[in-house]
């Protein structure tokens, strides 16, 4: 019996940096592709870009959050908006560029689990889907909720 226990605890040990890997590997990725403007872990660059560490704001997106983090990362977002009392309407972001999907999937992901505090994730599937479709600046104004 000993030796099983043993296996078990050795298999929990070893999954438990794989589970927490993919949240590490999102941070990288988000501050590798995305911190230059929202800045380091989406704090927000007054001025520049809005802080993505808002659970409301994501929570508050319910079943479209994977959505429309699709399409502000393949499509762009391009509108005013205000963010705990700042304004931010001078650059419009760009759709990220030169980022595979896959890493997209897992920035998205982590932007909506840890930042936004929900249970949803974004694949690559998705990515694709929306970069390909005919969804742009309309639809993410539209999905866009109220929150601040």
């Amino acid at each position: 019996m000993m030796p099983r226990l043993g296996l078990v605890m050795l298999a929990g040990l070893l999954a438990g940096p794989a589970l927490g890997q993919e949240a590490a590997d999102g941070a990288a990725l988000f501050d590798q592709s995305c911190g230059a403007c929202h800045n380091t872990g989406g704090t927000g660059t007054p001025g520049l870009a809005p802080p993505l560490d808002r659970p409301d704001f994501w929570q508050a997106l319910g079943d479209d959050g994977p959505e429309f983090m699709a399409l502000v990362m393949t499509k762009g977002m391009n509108m005013p908006i205000t963010v705990r009392g700042e304004m931010y309407s001078g650059i419009p972001m760009p759709a990220v560029a030169g980022v595979e999907d896959e890493d997209l999937a897992t920035i998205g992901s982590w932007v909506l689990t840890e930042l936004g505090e929900t249970e949803q994730e974004l694949t690559a599937e998705a990515i694709a889907a929306v970069r390909d479709g005919d969804k742009g600046q309309d639809a993410v104004k539209e999905l866009r909720p109220e929150t601040e």
